[in-house]
């Protein structure tokens, strides 16, 4: 019974890791083909439901690949007929490819997913019924931000600017990398400094006896 937990836990944590490498590399720009294929793909799905409607998008992009895969499928039929070879289905090896989900999989997926859910569910309450004062003080700061977010943007832009932060933001890191560490480096200090200026830095905070200043 141990070596089946640690052998699900051990294929678990390498499945995160896999999962953690692959998208590195895509945002850090390792392979740029496959990045710019990320990306272009990501932000043509989220700018196309910002327009049209989720099953316009699913129709759309099932229309466009099986008018690539009939395409080529006719070509390579045709080149085979003129060539008089024999070289059978040209997405043979896609197709005998095993892509079965094993449902240690998808007990793994329902693991993890249980325990997000629970530790979400435990914040929420946390927060909601004020376990700690600063804590709820500073969610309910940010939805009020949220509110005028939310009358701004919708939630479909929301996620274009999150894409593309996501995309660029390394890459434009890794080119300006001294300059954005030293004035983050400036940032800090002068947070830093205005802190210790502040009246609960001193252990004068009037709020000392509902919450930790």
């Amino acid at each position: 019974m141990a070596d089946s937990s640690s052998s699900s836990n051990n294929s678990s944590s390498s499945l995160r890791d896999l999962t953690h490498t692959a998208a590195s590399q895509l945002v850090h720009w390792r392979e740029p083909k496959k990045s710019a294929a990320a990306f272009g793909l990501s932000l043509l799905v989220l700018l196309s439901l910002a327009t049209l409607s989720v099953i316009s998008v699913v129709s759309y992009l099932l229309l466009a690949c099986l008018c690539v895969t009939i395409t080529f499928r006719v070509y390579k039929s045709v080149i085979q007929a003129v060539q008089k070879s024999d070289e059978g289905h040209p997405f043979r090896s896609l197709l005998e490819r095993d892509i079965s989900v094993s449902s240690e999989s998808v007990r793994q997926l329902a693991d993890q997913f249980l325990i997000h859910l629970n530790w979400f569910s435990n914040q929420t309450r946390r927060l909601l019924l004020v376990e700690d004062l600063v804590d709820s003080l500073k969610l309910a700061a940010v939805t009020w931000v949220m509110t005028y977010v939310g009358a701004v943007f919708n939630g479909v832009t929301i996620l274009i600017l999150a894409d593309i932060i996501f995309f660029t933001t390394p890459l434009i890191y890794q080119k300006k990398k001294a300059q954005i560490d030293r004035h983050v480096e400036a940032v800090r200090l002068k947070l830093e400094e205005t802190l210790q200026r502040c009246p609960w830095s001193t252990g004068n905070c009037r709020l000392s006896h509902l919450c930790t200043c």
